[in-house]
């Protein structure tokens, strides 16, 4: 799955000035999205079980296991705590089909971004990286200032 719904968008709606819908979030300092259609659901954080070594961990969702990524721990090398965790579960779905859940601290935003706003990352600063999950970047004017937003590529999230 990718990012083929972002390729697919920038290859054949450029030309006609389309948008994206974007669900735009937070993990400490960066600003990170997914395209909506690689979203099912966005739910209230619920219990996570693991070791706490790793940044992958599993929860129960309506009669399923989810693997929950914390990318606060992927990318800082520190974990946001079950007694701070008090967020939201961004339920996608992996390569294999398998759901996936991206644990984060406040609600995510959904916007449109003009497809030719989005770019995608040279490989070389993707594998220099610890954003090597993303793979598309946009700059986002707002307000005073410009925001820039990392893509994620979901089969480099695991």
């Amino acid at each position: 799955m990718s990012n083929l719904i972002v390729d697919s968008s920038l290859n054949t709606s450029a030309k006609t000035n389309s948008l994206i819908k974007l669900l735009v979030f937070e993990i400490g300092k960066l600003t990170l999205a997914l395209p909506i259609l690689q979203v099912q659901k966005v739910v209230k954080q619920s219990e996570v079980h693991g070791s706490g070594l790793s940044h992958v961990n599993l929860t129960h969702l309506a009669e399923q296991e989810v693997a929950i990524v914390d990318l606060h721990q992927k990318l800082f090398g520190v974990s946001i705590t079950q007694a701070e965790a008090t967020g939201y579960f961004i339920i996608s779905k992996n390569i294999a089909g398998e759901p996936l859940g991206i644990v984060v601290s406040q609600t995510p935003t959904l916007i449109d971004v003009p497809v030719e706003q989005i770019r995608l990352l040279p490989d070389s600063y993707r594998r220099a990286d610890t954003l090597s999950i993303a793979s598309h970047v946009a700059i986002i004017p707002q307000n005073d200032a410009n925001i820039t937003v990392f893509m994620l590529d979901l089969s480099r999230l695991i």
